[in-house]
């Protein structure tokens, strides 16, 4: 419940009293069509990291194939400088969109909520074409992984929508930032 208004629906305000915590974030774009000069969505989200105070540790394409996924996400994951990987694209039902078998596996859990809530969201921009959205999320190695659609647009929903707030310590009543510091854990 918001301590401001009392409403059950809102968020309740970041605690003025904490200090952000800056965080070093990865993205990854998929795509079999796009060079890293065409790609508005992984610019998109670069932009918006680095807007929020956050590091944007390191951005890489790759094309729709499993094992490249994988090659790219393991050894970010393996990394202990990387807190967060946001990867664009892959996620749709085409014969190439193999964002979910490919990280799926890589995953300690799975954030069972966050493709619905990514659908619940994208639902006003797009109606019930989101239901063909594959949006996954888990957590590997203590590095929070979100997998959003390819488009500019779903990339927006994602970072306003959940994942702005969900990589911001300030963030109550939880947040996932005590969970990717592998060093030095952080305490909300």
């Amino acid at each position: 419940m918001c301590e401001l208004c009392n409403n059950p629906n809102h968020v309740l305000p970041p605690k003025a009293d904490k200090p952000f915590i800056p965080l070093n974030i990865a993205v990854l774009t998929v795509s079999d069509t796009r060079t890293l000069d065409e790609d508005t969505s992984g610019q998109y989200l670069s932009d918006s990291i680095t807007k929020a105070g956050h590091t944007l540790i390191d951005r890489k394409l790759t094309t729709d194939d499993i094992y490249q996924i994988r090659a790219v996400m393991s050894a970010w994951i393996a990394d202990p400088n990387v807190h967060a990987i946001i990867s664009t694209g892959g996620t749709g039902f085409y014969h190439r969109d193999n964002m979910p078998e490919a990280v799926s596996v890589l995953f300690d859990k799975e954030v069972a909520g966050f493709g619905e809530m990514f659908r619940l969201l994208s639902k006003d921009d797009i109606g019930m074409s989101t239901l063909q959205s594959r949006a996954v999320a888990g957590m590997a190695n203590s590095t929070a992984i979100f997998c959003l659609p390819g488009s500019t647009g779903a990339c927006r929903t994602g970072w306003e929508g959940i994942l702005s707030e969900q990589l911001d310590n300030r963030i109550r009543p939880c947040n996932f930032v005590p969970h990717l510091m592998r060093q030095n854990p952080i305490h909300n």
